[in-house]
């Protein structure tokens, strides 16, 4: 993988993927136009988040089964024409469409990265997983800032014609410098769709990689879908272009994942779980102490999306080196898993917010990651009894994991 074409990955799958985010630092104002309550304008999320998680079934696991170069540039296109509907809805319910559409066809960041991953040697590919997803997470929390500044001197509306036309200049990029791939894989679609809930029944190792990519995700949802709300409200009182460069304090733990990719390389993927899972925990307690305290807040907005970050790559890592040809398929049942995850974490905390306000968040996000440091004891606990006993350890992640 030569350093520029992992670059147009990474560039590629972040800007894919931030489609799915420009709203988030945009509630307040489009709360404020449209006369809606706060549960109403969080539901804007949640339905991006539940079109990625259909184009995740759907579409996804066409990777594995068509020329990949013509799939991401048509799903770019896809997105262009979601965006533009965004840009121009003159109510709510056109708005909850759009950003639907724009929600499935985002999916093709998601094809990126088993793209790439496919193209590498296996001894970078947690490099090369660790690169391109590193664009995927700047991306998401880099479209904040940029959301809101434009929002700030234009308006939302512009934000999504200003995405549009950005998306539709990737695509063509896309067309003229990824090279042609495809699998070869004798499948109906129909059977493809089957396939990927046997995969799920017999790798476990898939199904736990799920679990955290679900606390994960949940965890990254309740605090980015709430915070516009703090920042907006009175102990705060910053306007759209403020509250947006908080994606910046996200993006300085970015490259976390280049980092972890190279440890997961040297074997330390058990490690890199726990202490991902733990910083998810702390990030909470944190952001808590942090409700009238900008300087804490932003440290927990790093310590959260460092270890969202260390989990989200660890758990690709793993589930790539499972079935080299069938990526696509894994990635769509654990995706699926994380997005299933960050809808009921947006949802969840949007109504939690209205009634216990940003300590309720907190605790809310704190409980997810909670659970997911109690997964990982639970799991190092039995690998450790089981090696006492001198027993076949049943999971074992993929070569260069534990």
């Amino acid at each position: 993988m030569s350093s520029g074409l992992l670059l147009i990955f990474a560039i590629a799958t972040g800007q894919s993927v931030s489609s799915n985010y420009l709203a988030q630092p945009l509630l307040d104002m489009i709360r404020g136009q449209f006369g809606i309550t706060t549960s109403l304008a969080g539901l804007i999320i949640t339905v991006a988040q539940v079109g990625y998680v259909i184009g995740l079934i759907l579409l996804l696991p066409l990777g594995d089964l068509l020329d990949r170069r013509l799939l991401v540039t048509s799903m770019a296109l896809v997105m262009v024409a979601g965006m533009i509907l965004a840009a121009a809805s003159p109510t709510i319910a056109p708005l909850l469409v759009a950003v639907g559409i724009v929600g499935v066809a985002s999916v093709v960041a998601q094809i990126l990265v088993p793209f790439a991953a496919g193209l590498a040697l296996p001894s970078e590919k947690g490099r090369v997983v660790g690169g391109v997803t590193a664009g995927l997470l700047v991306g998401i929390l880099v479209a904040r800032t940029f959301s809101g500044a434009i929002a700030e001197l234009a308006g939302w509306r512009t934000v999504y014609a200003v995405a549009a036309s950005l998306m539709l200049i990737q695509a063509l990029l896309l067309r003229a410098k990824l090279p042609q791939s495809r699998e070869n894989v004798d499948l109906s679609y129909l059977q493809l769709l089957r396939s990927v809930f046997h995969f799920a029944r017999v790798e476990r190792v898939l199904r736990r990689r799920t679990l955290y990519g679900f606390l994960a995700f949940g965890s990254f949802s309740v605090l980015w879908t709430t915070l516009a709300f703090l920042l907006a409200g009175p102990d705060f009182d910053y306007g759209e272009f403020v509250i947006g460069l908080f994606g910046l304090a996200g993006a300085a733990g970015a490259a976390t994942a280049v980092f972890v990719g190279r440890l997961i390389d040297q074997g330390w993927t058990r490690g890199i779980t726990g202490f991902s899972a733990s910083l998810l925990l702390f990030g909470f307690g944190l952001l808590w102490l942090g409700r009238t305290s900008v300087g804490v807040l932003l440290v927990g907005i790093v310590l959260l999306d460092a270890g969202w970050q260390g989990l989200h790559v660890t758990n690709q890592s793993c589930i790539f080196r499972l079935r080299p040809e069938q990526r696509s398929r894994l990635n769509a049942f654990y995706m699926t898993g994380s997005f299933l995850g960050a809808a009921f974490g947006s949802a969840a905390s949007a109504v939690v917010y209205d009634k216990s306000g940003w300590a309720g968040v907190c605790v809310l996000g704190g409980l997810l990651s909670l659970a997911a440091v109690s997964v990982w004891i639970a799991d190092t606990s039995a690998l450790h009894a089981q090696r006492t006993m001198g027993t076949t350890v049943p999971e074992k992640d993929p070569p260069g994991g534990d």
